[in-house]
C-alpha cells in the first residue's frame, strides 16, 4: 500500500499496533482503518478523513464558542458533535464560581487545548497554557477540518507565507476554525486565500499557486491605493 493511498474502514494498514494513530483501530495486533480517507505513514499510521465532522483528540488546539455557563463549567461548542467542558479550575486565574459569567459568558470565543477525551467522548478543555486565551478581537472563519493541514502547509510553510505577506496574525484551530487579525483589507484577502486553499486542497503545487495569487492580489491592492 502506498504512503497516501485511499482507504475505507476495515482496510488492513499494518501489523505494528504501536504505530496506530488517529483514524485507525487495533484488532488482533493489527492496525485497520476506522475512517474513509488517505493513509499517512509518516512516523505513525493515521487516516486523514476526506469528509465528516471534527472528532476531538487529546492535545488538539481548537477555537471554541461558549454556549452555556453552569456552576463549575463553561460549555463550549468546538465545531464537533461533542461539546467541550472548560472547568473553572482550568481557567488561567482563580475563579469565583458564584460569578462565572464575570470571566466568560455565552458567545465568547476562546483558543483552548483539549486536555482529555474519555471513552464516552467527554471532552475536557484547558486555558492554563501559554498562547491559550479569550479572543476579544479579530475575525473567525470556518472551513472543513480535513483541509486544515493544507492551510498550515508542510512545516507551516503555507500559514507562515500568509502571515508574512499579509502582515496579519493567524491562528489555525484543528477543529476547522481560523482566527485572523490585522488590517481589514489584508484580512479580507487572507480569508479569500484560505477559502481558495480549501477549494483547491486536492491539487498539486498549491503553495506556488497561492504565492502567485497573493502576489497578483497585493499588486491590485497597491494600484488601488495609488
Amino acid at each position: 500500500m502506498s504512503e497516501r493511498e485511499l482507504v475505507v474502514p476495515g482496510d488492513l494498514l499494518g501489523e505494528d499496533p504501536k504505530l496506530a494513530s488517529h483514524g485507525t483501530y487495533v484488532q488482533d495486533g493489527k492496525v485497520y482503518a476506522a475512517n474513509f480517507g488517505l493513509v499517512d505513514r509518516r512516523n505513525s499510521i493515521k487516516v486523514i478523513p476526506l469528509s465528516g465532522r471534527y472528532i476531538p483528540a487529546r492535545g488538539d488546539l481548537v477555537i471554541g464558542k461558549v454556549t452555556d455557563v453552569t456552576f463549575s463549567n463553561w460549555i463550549v461548542d468546538i465545531n464537533s458533535p461533542y461539546e467541550g467542558l472548560l472547568h473553572a479550575s482550568e481557567y488561567p486565574e482563580r475563579v469565583d464560581q458564584n460569578n462565572m459569567t464575570k470571566y466568560l459568558h455565552e458567545g465568547e470565543l476562546i483558543i483552548a487545548k483539549i486536555s482529555d477525551v474519555d471513552p464516552s467522548m467527554k471532552v475536557e478543555l484547558t486555558l492554563r497554557e501559554e498562547h491559550l486565551k479569550i479572543l476579544k478581537d479579530g475575525r473567525v472563519i470556518e472551513i472543513s477540518h480535513v483541509k486544515i493541514p493544507r492551510v498550515i502547509g508542510r512545516n507551516g510553510s503555507m500559514i507562515k507565507m500568509l502571515m508574512k505577506d499579509l502582515d496579519c496574525s493567524i491562528f489555525v484551530g484543528q477543529n476547522g476554525r481560523i482566527w485572523l487579525k490585522g488590517d481589514d483589507k489584508k484580512v479580507d484577502l487572507a480569508i479569500r486565500t484560505i477559502f481558495k486553499i480549501e477549494r483547491e486542497a486536492h491539487t498539486s503545487g498549491l503553495t506556488d499557486k497561492i504565492k502567485e495569487y497573493l502576489k497578483n492580489e497585493l499588486e491590485v491592492m497597491r494600484n488601488q491605493n495609488e
